[in-house]
């Protein structure tokens, strides 16, 4: 399932990233610290997701959330 499900507060797996080719946003989401095998977690979710990836905090519109998939 992809991140715009998530349950909040719940620590989830990243399994994969398909950004459908775009290299940009796959570069931008690697520099947060968002790739296969790493932490992720839901703190908040109203118009956008606040997520926690390791010890940063990082505020990622619905489709961003859409091409994370854990």
């Amino acid at each position: 399932m992809d991140l715009n499900k998530a349950e909040l507060g719940k620590e989830y797996t990243i399994t994969s990233v398909d950004t459908e080719g775009d290299e940009e946003m796959e570069s931008f989401l690697f520099s947060l610290g968002c790739y296969s095998g790493e932490k992720i977690t839901v703190v908040d979710k109203k118009k956008n997701l606040v997520v926690s990836i390791k010890d940063a905090r990082y505020n990622i519109d619905p489709d961003l959330g859409a091409a994370i998939h854990i």
